[in-house]
């Protein structure tokens, strides 16, 4: 069964307070983009890569993945994060025998993924017909409301999501048809994939695959420093 890795960088990355898309920002110079495009197009699970860039980036980001032999495309994304879905799914079912497919969505901003978590993610999608990368919460969780601590939640049954996310062809495709016929999705959208199974799939059971903290998504220009430490950290150890 093919894998398509898509690399979602349709965003503008507003809160990262720079001129330009973080997309683009450098990290052990590399742009972010560039980071997560060479992780996939090493990973040997994976046939082929796909980039969703926003308009403003577009020349750019098909000039630096250019020479990665698994980059078949680079495609315009939407306003949205589901909206950029939206485009790579349009894309995926023009391909012959898509629905047969193993596709992974990954965020352009979490550069530092590994050949461990692509792979178990593969892996897990001839168990799975979704799955998602999640790591448990070592801090306490709280409901908070009108400025006060209504609830303090189980820990030991949270974790956050991090990407890549992967799905079944068909059944990513299923869930974003129901979304798009549900007139109370744009006013409710789901903050990511899992999230569109999770509504409108939810006879679908989402399987967990263990992430890394090393994962980590560049929001803020904190965030790059923290990667900078991560990414030199790793080159010292090998």
């Amino acid at each position: 069964m093919q894998t398509v890795a898509v690399v979602l960088a349709g965003g503008s990355g507003r809160r990262f307070g720079s001129a330009k898309p973080k997309q683009l920002g450098l990290l052990a110079g590399r742009t972010l983009i560039e980071h997560c495009v060479r992780a996939f197009d090493a990973a040997p699970a994976v046939d082929e890569v796909v980039v969703v860039a926003a308009p403003e980036i577009e020349d750019e980001v098909r000039s630096g993945a250019a020479g990665y032999r698994k980059v078949t495309d680079v495609i315009l994304g939407g306003a949205s994060r589901t909206d950029s879905t939206r485009q790579a799914l349009s894309w995926l079912r023009g391909k012959a025998a898509a629905a047969d497919s193993k596709v992974l969505f990954h965020d352009a901003a979490r550069p530092l993924i590994d050949q461990r978590t692509i792979a178990d993610c593969v892996a897990a999608l001839d168990d799975w017909q979704a799955v998602s990368v999640v790591v448990p919460s070592s801090d306490t969780i709280v409901e908070v409301a009108a400025g006060a601590i209504r609830r303090v939640l189980p820990r030991d049954a949270l974790a956050r999501c991090q990407t890549p996310q992967g799905f079944r062809l068909s059944v990513i495709c299923r869930a974003y048809e129901l979304a798009d016929a549900d007139p109370g999705f744009a006013a409710v959208p789901a903050t990511d994939d899992c999230g569109v199974v999770l509504r409108y799939l939810p006879e679908i059971p989402i399987g967990v695959v263990e992430g890394s903290e090393r994962n980590l998504k560049i929001t803020y220009a904190a965030d790059l420093t923290v990667a900078h430490a991560l990414a030199e950290k790793s080159e010292t150890a090998g």
